[in-house]
């Protein structure tokens, strides 16, 4: 459990530095079932900031957001850092971006937090469907307290977590400069069976399964825009001469959305699951992304996001790479 007045002191002392612009965080949502990203500009808004169950949103995304405008005559551009609240799994963005060379590393002051785990706010609104006038989630050693409207519940983790968190690897942050909590040791291992499973059906079955979840998407990008990885200037859907991909919204360029945006992945993707999380048509792009990530550890043992100092999978080589794949 994460003291908040330690983390409220942290955020203080970080935004209070001359050179830091301002830090991002999280506030308690607007219902209670999941927290909202919210920013600290001065040391009064730090009093805002909490760390409970339904931090669920991967705040590595905002540095990587940060809008640059033209600057006037004679203006200086601001090169402050930018103060960040991460988890573990969130953290791995961060290392997979320096890797890049997206950002520097004194670019960001990180303030991490070790995590037991989140709560899937889907899952949670299923439990309490329809309004309610106060929702409160807690840890409890190794269970979710849930008040809603002042009667208290409680649910084993299993039950509520994201399945990002029943495999985590990675709870305390990979990289921070300011750690609130104890660190904690990451015991887990990614579980491919589904994935396996998957695997041995014949194309014609994966094909149909696909077919039928790809044929939901109604191309709104809120994958791509929750996704920290996701940070190209101009991305290639948008691009009209040459236009890779068209607008419209069928199958075939539904398809084409998709395929492009896991192998964009390639490599690169932190399993933290923001893109699932944030599908309105409950598309299971993790299937997808898990599928990638479970190739490229067994073919370069290679993970995403774990070793600043490492370069990014495609922009090494190494002569021992296995070559039975190349045609």
């Amino acid at each position: 459990m994460v003291d908040e007045k330690t983390l409220r002191d942290a955020v203080k002392k970080t935004v209070g530095r001359k050179d830091v612009k301002y830090v991002v965080g999280y506030d308690k949502g607007t219902t209670g079932f999941q927290a909202a990203p919210t920013f600290a500009y001065e040391e009064k808004d730090a009093e805002k900031f909490v760390f409970n169950p339904t931090c669920v949103n991967n705040l590595a995304v905002y540095p990587m957001l940060e809008d640059k405008p033209p600057l006037r005559k004679g203006e200086e551009p601001d090169t402050r850092k930018i103060g960040i609240v991460l988890k573990g799994c969130d953290s791995r963005a961060i290392v997979q971006i320096i890797q890049e060379k997206g950002l520097k590393r004194e670019d960001v002051v990180i303030i991490g937090i070790p995590c037991t785990g989140v709560i899937d706010p889907k899952k949670l609104k299923v439990k309490f469907p329809g309004q309610h006038k106060s929702v409160e989630v807690k840890y409890d050693n190794d269970k979710f307290a849930v008040t809603v409207d002042g009667k208290t519940q409680k649910f084993s983790k299993d039950e509520l977590m994201p399945e990002k968190c029943k495999e985590c690897e990675y709870p305390t942050p990979i990289i921070h400069d300011i750690l609130i909590g104890k660190e904690i040791k990451g015991v887990k291992k990614p579980d491919y069976k589904e994935i396996e499973g998957f695997e041995k059906k014949s194309l014609d079955d994966k094909w149909k399964n696909w077919e039928k979840e790809f044929d939901k998407c109604i191309r709104c990008y809120a994958c791509r825009q929750a996704c920290p990885m996701c940070y190209c200037k101009e991305c290639m859907v948008e691009i009209l001469d040459p236009q890779w991909v068209r607008r419209s919204v069928n199958l075939s360029e539904n398809t084409a959305w998709n395929l492009l945006r896991a192998f964009h992945l390639a490599g690169r993707c932190i399993s933290c699951g923001e893109c699932e999380r944030s599908c309105p048509m409950d598309i299971p792009l993790m299937k997808l992304n898990k599928k990638i990530t479970k190739d490229i550890h067994e073919m370069f043992d290679y993970k995403a996001g774990v070793d600043a100092e490492a370069k990014p999978l495609l922009a090494m080589f190494k002569p021992d790479d296995p070559e039975e794949f190349i045609l």
